[in-house]
């Protein structure tokens, strides 16, 4: 039962998550002497289980999956777990008091990773459960004689979280934290199978890059092609007879923190409406901005809304669902469950998929430029961002505000005016022209103005439905086309010299 050494094979029914597998086999095979914490977390549904259970039978390692039961009957399946992997008698544990020094002793001077998985139940059940594990691992506990490799797991986002946190017990103790999160637009791709760029779009705007959604929960149905893609939705999300049916509802259930579910769905609703600010999202559901405060954090540290300050204007701020399932939900879904537990997907569809385009694809298009330019190699945008977001550039002259979808900032140098990398406007089903282009340099001289260093900035225009022939004819050095065939390239994007090419080429 020794551990095997850094370098132990990914298991091959593993897709991906190279990354992550590396960093947890050099967590659990440090041969380093004392017991070691790691703590990893993931909404549900993102493979958690799968790394971890491989992890435990490639090392020789103890894997138990809490259940959420009292503390007499989680310890009595403890010590269950321990005589399997030991294959001697254990004796009767009275509380996690006794659990934990045994668990510790166990592994005498073996390196033993040792996986606690949904450990927030355990928690629930044992409040004082983290605060036996530090005195353990602290000087003197019986962790310093053991090479003990203690790996906490759960999908509760706002449990986890704290339990490494302010005043947290466990705080300073963990040696190792790994988030597992979805998989990017291009694997997520290519999990599913599907190589048309447009198809991968609209998949990834329903269900984002969750594997479980393709395996467990729709059994391996994906769509065949472009044409297949409305009739899979029909068959798959909108199906009540899948699981994948009723997920966004339990997604939002399962946060311990969440004791007013219909506050929060109005909140996620009123995201999924196009209300990104807290005093927009504050009026569409009728509550005072000060009423949405906690809820809006609650669901941040739950990893169920993003927060992303406007790169351009101090102070604010806009929220986006982080899960393209819950978005899907709450624009699509939501206002028609009842026809749709009587299964009317097909008509629920047919009135609902501009709708679905206009409120879900083309925010989710705009998000997934993002990535891309985050992933683009330096010279494409002429170097590395150091924050890649969105803004908003207000034209007095003209009374208007200009949206710019992609904003890549380079590092801040003190002293020094901050360069703009690019300014960047999407439209997922809009053939883009030169006004688009003239829009962004219009943005460009109004941050200019405003201290910006803008003399290399990139002009770049993201679309789906591709560039009119004036637009395409335009060799400026300072004007970027990405496509959406270019999005989904496998490898980084490089140019010759320091500015990308515009035409056909850069379309993809």
């Amino acid at each position: 039962m020794h551990a095997s050494p850094v370098g132990t094979p990914k298991p091959a029914h593993l897709f991906d998550r190279d990354a992550e597998w590396t960093g947890l086999v050099s967590f659990a095979a440090d041969a380093r002497p004392g017991a070691t914490l790691g703590v990893v977390s993931g909404r549900r549904r993102q493979g958690k289980s799968y790394l971890l259970q491989g992890l435990a039978t490639a090392l020789g390692g103890i894997y138990f999956p809490a259940l959420e039961l009292t503390e007499t009957v989680s310890l009595r399946l403890f010590a269950d777990e321990l005589i399997r992997f030991s294959g001697s008698p254990v004796p009767p544990f009275r509380d996690w008091l006794d659990a934990i020094p045994y668990l510790f002793r166990l592994a005498g001077d073996r390196i033993v990773p040792v996986v606690i998985d949904e450990f927030p139940f355990l928690a629930k059940a044992s409040p004082g459960l983290p605060s036996i594990i530090q005195r353990e691992l602290g000087p003197g506990g019986s962790g310093s004689t053991s090479r003990t490799r203690l790996l906490l797991c759960g999908s509760a986002m706002s449990v986890m979280g704290g339990l490494l946190s302010g005043s947290a017990p466990l705080r300073g103790r963990a040696g190792f934290e790994l988030i597992v999160h979805p998989f990017g637009y291009r694997d997520a791709a290519r999990f599913w199978g599907i190589t048309d760029p447009k198809l991968a779009v609209l998949v990834h705007s329903v269900v984002g890059g969750t594997p479980a959604y393709r395996r467990e929960l729709l059994r391996d149905d994906a769509p065949a092609d472009l044409a297949d893609f409305d009739p899979w939705v029909i068959r798959s999300v909108l199906n009540p007879q899948t699981p994948l049916f009723r997920e966004a509802r339990y997604l939002l259930a399962e946060e311990t923190e969440i004791r007013d579910p219909s506050l929060y769905h109005s909140v996620l609703a009123a995201v999924a409406e196009g209300n990104n600010t807290s005093g927009g999202i504050a009026s569409y559901i009728g509550r005072k901005s000060n009423e949405v405060a906690h809820p809006l954090r609650v669901l941040e540290d739950s990893r169920l809304l993003i927060k992303e300050p406007d790169l351009f204007r101090s102070g604010r701020a806009r929220y986006r669902i982080a899960e393209p399932l819950i978005t899907f939900y709450q624009a699509i879904m939501s206002r028609e469950w009842a026809r749709l537990e009587l299964g009317g997907g097909s008509a629920v569809w047919s009135g609902a998929r501009a709708r679905f385009l206009s409120q879900v694809t083309g925010p989710h298009f705009e998000a997934i430029c993002r990535d891309y330019a985050i992933e683009a190699d330096p010279a494409v945008f002429g170097g590395p961002p150091g924050q890649i977001g969105s803004g908003v550039v207000s034209d007095p002259a003209n009374r208007t505000q200009i949206q710019i979808d992609v904003a890549m900032l380079a590092p801040a140098e003190h002293g020094r005016p901050r360069k703009i990398l690019s300014l960047g406007e999407v439209k997922w089903d809009r053939v883009m022209d030169l006004r688009h282009v003239e829009r962004l340099r219009r943005a460009r001289d109004l941050l200019a103005v405003k201290g910006f260093d803008t003399r290399h900035t990139v002009l770049a225009c993201y679309s789906g439905a591709g560039f009119d022939r004036e637009l395409l004819a335009s060799q400026r050095p300072d004007i970027r086309l990405v496509g959406v065939d270019q999005l989904y390239a496998h490898e980084r994007h490089t140019v010759s010299g320091a500015r990308a090419r515009t035409g056909p080429p850069a379309c993809g």
